[in-house]
């Protein structure tokens, strides 16, 4: 496969390799390294003559990747912060406050949970022991891995300690590419819902069975698939631009060529930076799920677990990631994010901003995901001005 691919999932070797790394260097750069009981990372610089006990300023991404994930998405961030923090160290500037140098755990929820988990355990969201309880499909609690690999400190790192929070991370899109910007300042970031729809119709024999009176859940279920694209594509014209909605992941039952399908579970992933067109969306799902049941002798249920709501990006880091474009001569371009991050949980406590820095093509998740090393270091350059004009404040 073409492109540098890597697989650093929370709680295996790769990821602790990862982890060492980066405390090995917050280290040599003279951080003074925490660890917290989720695997939460956070590398202190207090500068000369700063008070330790006053509020820091923040920044930093995660480690963890996706499956066969790029090698931008995370690391930039995580090493964009520390390399911020090191050209402060060596310049004029007098920081006010200390700067933290973050590494959430579990991003991606690739292994336990959905996602933003160390960072909704260090916003209050969730507690360290719910989060210690997650399990991956083979059974291994989060606090058994974290056990494992070395990484299962103390306490809880408490984000609404942080004066302010910035965090750089690939665009994963196109618009700075094509708009032949260094960085884009984020506005707002999207919302996410993950909805889950099941299906149960009757497994029965595909040779002699006829085709009137079958319930087959498959095809109940690519209705509903067609109708979640077709009503997104309709809230694009109409209402919100920036609305997507997507049938990511489907399991089939019983999963056999010459068996009518019995059962069908769907996932659903919508987003948008409006919750009403979310809503919208969720409601155009339960919809189809609904008109199915009568038309097709299924049964459906449709569940929401999953609910993030979008959330707007804090005016001082914004104007302040502005003002650090324009001193150091480089074009940026106001952005809302159609991705999750762990800013869209800070943001929740404390005055937080995103920073992207572009994509070739847009590739994400993909080992094809690149950004030029020139545009890596123009978007540190906007992130280390930034962090230094807060923490100047």
């Amino acid at each position: 496969m073409d492109g540098h691919g890597r697989t650093t999932l929370t709680g295996t070797d790769a990821n602790r390799r990862a982890r060492e790394r980066f405390v090995d260097r917050l280290e040599q750069a003279g951080l003074d390294v925490r660890i917290d009981a989720v695997g939460n990372i956070v590398g202190r610089w207090v500068p000369e003559g700063v008070d330790p006990s006053t509020a820091p300023v923040a920044t930093g991404s995660h480690l963890d990747s996706v499956p066969v994930g790029g090698i931008f998405d995370g690391p930039l961030g995580v090493y964009g912060g520390l390399e911020a923090v090191r050209a402060i160290q060596e310049s004029d500037r007098t920081p006010e406050r200390p700067i933290d140098v973050v590494c959430f755990t579990e991003e991606e929820g690739q292994r336990f949970g959905n996602g933003l988990l160390g960072s909704s355990v260090a916003t209050g969201q969730r507690s360290v022991d719910d989060a210690l309880a997650f399990e991956a499909d083979d059974g291994t609690t989060l606090a058994d891995a974290l056990d494992e690999i070395g990484f299962r400190g103390e306490g809880r790192i408490d984000a609404a300690e942080w004066d302010a929070w910035l965090e750089l991370h690939p665009e994963q899109g196109t618009r700075l590419e094509e708009e032949n910007a260094t960085a884009g300042i984020v506005t707002n970031v999207t919302g996410i819902t993950h909805c889950y729809l099941e299906v149960n119709g009757e497994a029965d024999h595909a040779g002699s069975t006829p085709m009137p009176g079958r319930a087959d859940a498959l095809a109940a279920a690519s209705e509903v698939v067609l109708d979640v694209e077709e009503a997104a594509k309709q809230l694009v014209d109409d209402e919100s631009p920036s609305a997507v909605g997507t049938v990511g992941k489907a399991v089939v039952e019983p999963n056999a060529t010459n068996v009518i399908p019995g059962q069908v579970r769907l996932g659903i992933d919508i987003r948008d930076v409006s919750a009403d067109s979310i809503s919208m969306l969720v409601d155009a799902l339960e919809d189809s799920a609904q008109r199915v049941e009568r038309e097709r002798a299924v049964e459906t249920t449709v569940s929401r677990p999953y609910d993030v709501p979008p959330e707007p990006m804090a005016d001082r880091c914004r104007e302040t990631l502005v003002d650090a474009g324009t001193a150091t001569g480089l074009n940026t371009l106001l952005m809302h994010s159609g991705a999750a991050h762990d800013t869209m949980n800070v943001a929740r406590v404390t005055d937080a901003g995103l920073l992207f820095a572009p994509s070739r093509d847009g590739i994400s998740h993909n080992p094809r995901e690149w950004t030029e090393w020139s545009d890596c270091a123009g978007a540190t350059t906007v992130l280390a001005e930034g962090l230094a004009r807060l923490a100047e404040s």
